[in-house]
């Protein structure tokens, strides 16, 4: 229980303290896509995952990971009956 002497923190500044992070992170992301463009592999389905999910990142709303990370996920409820490969690749294929 907070004692009344109990003052809160000073206000952090995210931006502050996460933006060149960001920066970095959304720079390297335009950099694979203009690499996998000029390969000639943007068709491929964990591409198409990625465009996707940054349409998402857009939204005017506090819950974009969660759109993101689910924009990513299998909606399927029902198991399936045998794995067709070992590890994760990331996307739902679909």
């Amino acid at each position: 229980m907070n004692s009344p002497s109990w003052t809160p923190p000073n206000t952090v500044n995210l931006v502050d303290l996460g933006f060149m992070d960001s920066r970095s992170k959304l720079i390297d992301l335009a950099a694979f896509l203009d690499r996998v463009q000029k390969a000639g592999q943007e068709g491929d389905f964990r591409v198409q995952a990625l465009k996707n999910a940054i349409k998402l990142l857009s939204q005017d709303q506090p819950t974009r990971a969660k759109e993101v990370l689910l924009s990513f996920s299998d909606p399927s409820s029902e198991p399936i009956e045998k794995a067709t490969m070992q590890g994760a690749i990331g996307a739902f294929k679909g």
